[in-house]
This record gives structure tokens, C-alpha cells and sequence, in this order.
């Protein structure tokens, strides 16, 4: 069956996902790109060969489109996502799923009880080296797990934060753990398990005038009594690669931008490398390739055939929400906060 999709949104972050579904037209047409503004949907036409549309409503009440991918604001979600479950239609949502968790929740169970599928953008699970080391990790070639560090170490100059809305708690929810660390501590999820406790700080610093944190720190302890840090900022110049560095009993793993090394205490090293470098962690937040989103709409074409759940489901995306929360509250309370399940 090929899929009939329209976007909801055409704004920064929508580049990667047309290029997808232009990969993707053998299996999925774009019957509707639709935005409020005007001249947004002026210029993404002159990019992009895709019917424009000025109207929502019309969007949703067309049955001949069976599914959506939403790439608005994220304090715009919850509602966009109640309407486009209550039409019927399934729902590749932009990361965050929204601006607190209370608000997330809602909206997973909307989908849920409107019976559609909601996936959500969390597109560094699909980079092949995540995948490479998942792979590995299933297969207990690095043994147990005693420690799992990540560093996010991203730059952002001032005039990003001058966009209206850019780094508020109305607009995007939170700053640099939410809005830009949610694709690299979503991975580390994926791979080490959950969290089970933090400590730690988060701050503006004296690099941005920004309403929240551009930097965290802390200490992690993991369900299985591994440990680790989170070190996350956009103030680091000029941005560098993030890093999952994992320590188990038989190897140490290093995840290094779209990069992998494994160091095996039998001196065998298994690396992947790709073209692709670190990617979107300087000024440019968009400067990298497509083919992590083309793996994310591809698997959610594969979960709407398949009847199933797609590999990141709104349901997975609320695990990273509830550790966001835990790392905040830990930077105001200056106590150990436990990650809610």
C-alpha cells in the first residue's frame, strides 16, 4: 500500500524529512505540505515539488490522507495531535513530543485512544553505528554494563536564542536538555537502560541571555547499578561531536558523533566510520544528512503495514521526557531525584 501522508509544519525542521519522502516515493506520496504562513509556504515551494496548503481542516478531513508528520513548535503538539487523532490519522511527531510531561502524556494517550500510531523523530537511534552497537550489546560482546558517560558539548550562538520563542519554557519547554541533548540521551537510553536516580546542577551561564539551562551536569546511576555523567551545554564554541562512551566487562565501546570504536579486552577493535562527522552541533543546527530521518519514516511506513508499534513510539519518547525532568529538578533542588518510570 502506499501512503498517503501531508506535512503540518515548514519550518527549520523540515529539510531533512522532505528529502526522505522524496527517498521514500515509492512507498509514500506527500498529498498536502501545509503551513499558516504564507510565505513559508511560498518558500518551500520554490524547494520542494509538493501541493501546498493553506488549510488545515481540509487536511483532515481528507480520507484519502492516512497519515501526518507534524514538525510545528512543541507547545503546539498536544492539540495538533488530539485533531489529527481525532480525524483518524496516523502521527510521525517532531521531537519533543511537548512542553512538559503532563502534556506528553496526554497526548500519547490521545493517539492511543483515538487507536492510531503515533512515532516520534528521535532520529540518532537510526544512525548505523547506534544501531551497529545495539546490535552488539543484545549479543553481550561488551559483558555487563558498569558505566555509560555521555557529553553533549554543542554550540549555539546568541542570535539563535534571539528568535522569538527560542530556548522559553512557553515555546520549546527547556533549553539544551530538551530541545537539543533529547536526541543524544534518547540514544543512551536506547542502548545502556534505563536511569534510575540523578544529582546534579543545571544553569544559564554567562554565555547566553536565555529564560533556561544552556548547560547541565550530573551524576547518573543506572537501573542495573551502572554508572555514569551527563555533561550537556550549547555554549561549548565551535560544537563538537557528542559522545556515549560504555564501559562493560568485556569491552569499553566509544560513540563518537556518527562514529564507533570498540576496544575489546582481547585486542580486537571493531570500528564503523562514516562520511558524515559529528553534524548539527555548531551555528548551523540543520547541517547534516537525512539519512537518520529517512530510517525513522521509513520504520513508520513498516509499523503502519505491519500493524505494529513503530521502534520509537510516543510511549518509548516519554522514557527521555521523565529523564529531562529528573535532571532538572536535581540542578533546583541540589538533592538526588529518582527518574520516574
Amino acid at each position: 500500500m502506499k501512503h498517503r501522508i501531508a506535512i503540518v509544519g515548514l519550518g527549520m525542521a523540515v529539510t531533512p524529512h522532505a528529502k526522505s519522502l522524496i527517498d521514500l516515493k515509492e512507498r509514500v506520496e506527500v498529498a498536502a505540505a501545509f503551513s499558516p504562513s504564507a510565505a513559508r509556504r511560498a518558500a518551500f515551494g520554490e524547494r520542494f515539488p509538493f501541493p501546498l496548503a493553506a488549510d488545515l481542516d481540509a487536511i483532515l478531513a481528507d480520507k484519502r490522507i492516512d497519515c501526518v508528520e507534524i514538525l510545528t513548535p512543541a507547545n503546539t503538539h498536544l492539540d495538533l495531535v488530539q485533531r489529527c487523532a481525532a480525524a483518524g490519522k496516523h502521527i510521525l511527531l517532531e521531537k519533543p513530543l511537548e512542553i512538559t510531561t503532563a502534556r506528553a502524556v496526554a497526548l500519547v494517550e490521545a493517539a492511543e485512544q483515538a487507536g492510531v500510531t503515533l512515532g516520534v523523530m528521535l532520529q540518532h537511534r537510526f544512525r548505523p553505528a547506534g544501531i551497529k552497537l545495539r546490535e552488539m550489546l543484545r549479543a553481550s560482546e561488551l559483558g555487563e554494563i558498569v558505566n555509560c558517560s555521555t557529553t553533549i558539548r554543542l554550540w549555539r550562538p546568541q542570535s539563535y536564542y534571539d528568535v522569538e520563542g527560542r530556548g522559553t519554557r512557553a515555546r520549546d519547554g527547556g533549553g539544551v536538555l530538551i530541545t537539543q541533548g533529547i536526541h543524544t540521551l534518547d540514544l543512551m537510553l536506547s542502548l545502556a537502560g534505563p536511569i534510575a536516580e540523578v544529582r546534579g546542577y543545571a544553569m544559564t551561564s554567562r554565555v547566553h541571555r536565555m529564560e533556561t539551562e544552556d548547560m547541565a551536569v550530573a551524576a547518573v546511576k543506572f537501573a542495573n547499578g551502572a554508572l555514569g555523567v551527563i555533561d550537556a551545554t550549547t555554549a561549548a564554541y565551535p560544537g563538537f561531536a557528542e559522545r556515549i562512551e560504555i564501559i562493560g566487562a568485556k569491552a569499553t565501546a566509544a560513540l563518537i558523533g556518527s562514529d564507533l570504536r570498540v576496544a575489546h579486552h582481547d585486542g580486537r577493535v571493531t570500528e564503523l566510520t562514516t562520511e558524515f562527522g559529528a553534524g548539527g552541533t555548531g551555528a548551523d543546527p540543520m547541517a547534516f544528512p537525512n539519512d537518520w530521518h529517512r530510517g525513522v519514516i521509513a520504520d513508520f511506513l513498516d509499523a503502519l503495514d505491519q500493524k505494529r508499534a513503530p521502534a520509537i513510539s510516543g510511549r518509548e519518547a516519554l522514557k527521555v521526557h521523565r529523564l529531562v525532568d529528573a535532571l532538572l529538578e536535581a540542578g533546583e533542588t541540589g538533592q538526588t531525584v529518582r527518574v520516574a518510570p
